[in-house]
């Protein structure tokens, strides 16, 4: 194999990716005293709902019932072994830390990287003088977090994040020990043969509707192409997946870069159609107060807004999702509510609404808020106090201590909202 790219320039390191297999399921599992491989757990977010998604199942239950992350509750069969369950997110988030923990005694926080909750990288390069070889921690990780969680861990290593990913997804979860290391010089035979190619980590189903419009249909068609086409027509994107199909990555997780620009943003699958504007905009207001007290607490303000809806699934026409450069940077909600709603009038078109995404960007430090000459001074005081008031009794006792008077009213989904973790219920 003829790399594109000389040998001695390419990042070698011990990159593993790490993920906690059926990761919901499998502390629900332990939660109950039940081993996770042998566990029949379905976590289900909603379970009065029959279209509501299934977060998480044990392998046995993806084995024996076919059910898997993005199964619908109607699918699931009606059998006395299955211990069907609705999340509890805050339990997950306490074990997420203590797995955290555990990988931090064998790498230093700069070699550590969440990638989510129940994954991440760690770069061993280091560790290795303490620990032994590769594979040797790769076992003591899996033995540690099984022997104090009662979790199981499989590990794809590799030459650098990417090749760790796709060793991971692609044979790591099913190898016998859980554990499977892909180099460079295994590009040809592991990479090139992964099927179909939208299981190459970062390729969607529009990258590769796109890709088979000019020609690719697989990995290794990728990284036969023309670089220069790619880039051509896909930008920056295009030349990275070609280099990504030589298993080139030139990331080091010690090195990594945050993005200059942060984003706040909250979404939110409705449990039923909306078609009244009134009881639509309630829930962007109510959805904006969050992300504006969040705005607050990280002492940003936003110079930027975007509204994403989505119509109901019966309706051809998919949604929208427009933006609005502000006129001065806030975090005050009042004003952004009148931003956001103003972004829904004026391109909703009466359609029936499922899902709502608002987005506050253009960060900047709060002290870069501007002064606005069409608000008086006390007024925008007013709001000040009045936003910093409720920030503080909503932080002291909870959310549901203070709320606006329109979450009562028919479409409010505050109050329901309020006591769950990330979209779910917190502990059950």
């Amino acid at each position: 194999m003829v790399l594109p790219i000389e040998d001695e320039h390419l990042p070698r390191r011990d990159v593993f990716c790490i993920d906690v297999k059926a990761f919901f399921a499998s502390v629900e599992a332990v939660r109950r005293r039940i081993h996770p491989l042998h566990a029949y757990v379905i976590v289900i977010a909603h379970k009065e709902r029959s279209g509501s998604v299934v977060l998480a199942a044990s392998p046995r239950v993806k084995k024996e019932f076919g059910i898997k992350t993005g199964s619908r509750n109607y699918e699931i069969p009606k059998d006395p072994r299955l211990i069907i369950v609705e999340p509890s997110m805050a339990l997950y988030l306490k074990v997420n830390k203590m797995i955290l923990d555990i990988f931090r005694r064998f790498v230093a926080e700069e070699d550590l990287h969440c990638y989510s909750i129940d994954e991440a990288f760690l770069d061993i390069t280091a560790s290795k003088r303490l620990f032994g070889d590769k594979f040797t921690i790769a076992r003591t990780i899996q033995r540690t977090v099984w022997q104090e969680l009662r979790l199981v861990v499989t590990i794809g290593i590799g030459d650098n994040p990417l090749l760790a990913k796709l060793s991971l997804d692609n044979e790591g979860k099913n190898a016998p020990n859980g554990i499977s290391y892909w180099s460079y010089e295994d590009v040809p035979t592991k990479v090139w043969a992964i099927e179909p190619i939208t299981d190459m980590w970062g390729i969607s189903n529009g990258y590769a509707k796109a890709l088979y419009n000019i020609g690719i249909e697989s990995v290794k068609d990728l990284a036969h192409a023309d670089k220069w086409k790619l880039k051509q027509k896909f930008g920056v994107i295009g030349q990275q997946l070609y280099y990504h199909a030589w298993g080139i990555d030139y990331s080091v997780l010690s090195e990594k870069v945050r993005p200059r620009e942060k984003s706040f943003s909250k979404g939110q699958i409705l449990l039923r159609d909306y078609d009244r504007e009134d009881e639509i905009t309630i829930v962007i207001k109510e959805m904006t107060e969050d992300v504006a007290m969040r705005l607050r607490q990280h002492g940003a303000v936003a110079a930027g807004v975007a509204l994403g809806i989505s119509y109901s699934r019966d309706i051809e026409d998919r949604g929208f999702r427009h933006q609005l450069l502000l006129p001065r940077s806030t975090n005050k909600t009042a004003e952004l509510c009148e931003h956001f709603v103003q972004l829904f009038k004026t391109y909703w078109d009466g359609q029936p609404v499922r899902q709502i995404h608002v987005v506050c960007s253009k960060l900047q430090p709060a002290a870069h808020e501007q002064m606005d000459l069409f608000t008086p001074p006390e007024l925008d005081e007013r709001r000040h106090v009045l936003d910093e008031t409720i920030d503080q009794i909503r932080d002291r006792f909870g959310k549901k201590a203070i709320f606006h008077g329109y979450s009562l009213m028919k479409g409010g989904t505050y109050l329901q909202r309020a006591g769950h973790v990330g979209g779910h219920k917190g502990m059950s």
